[in-house]
């Protein structure tokens, strides 16, 4: 947000069970990488959006048998009422980032955001056509 603030969540379940973190998900067959982001946000907070850009990957493999990615967006929030979704999680919120850091309960991911400057963000092309050989329905590039 203008003001500074992170849109949070804290999960009821997995590895950030309890722990202020940012909203997540899977992407769908059919929907881009941007899409899915804004999709989830949505589901997970009632908060809708719009895509500012690509601020970084988060890559790991989990015991040595499961790839685990996650892009990571800047997006700005068109709405500000928040709803947890409570299949979910236990809270979601928007926060002040150094307050997050003060309380201490929070993701790692987050600890790196605090240092993210915004000029260094990849921005959405969209409307590249590659060919129409290639069929696509949705194509766009993060540069």
């Amino acid at each position: 947000m203008e003001d500074g603030r992170w849109l949070v969540v804290k999960k009821k379940y997995g590895g950030l069970k309890g722990k202020w973190s940012l909203p997540a998900g899977f992407v769908k067959f059919d929907e881009t990488v941007d899409e899915a982001v804004v999709r989830e946000v949505l589901e997970e907070t009632g908060i809708h959006t719009s895509v500012d850009g690509l601020m970084g990957v988060r890559s790991g493999v989990i015991r040595n048998e499961i790839s685990d990615n996650m892009l990571i967006f800047r997006l700005t929030p068109l709405s500000f009422d928040v709803t947890a979704q409570e299949e979910e999680l236990y809270e979601a919120k928007f926060e002040d980032p150094q307050r997050l850091m003060q309380e201490g309960n929070h993701s790692v991911l987050l600890d790196h955001l605090l240092s993210y400057k915004k000029d260094s963000m990849q921005q959405m092309l969209d409307g590249v056509n590659p060919g129409n050989q290639f069929e696509y329905t949705s194509y766009k590039l993060f540069l």
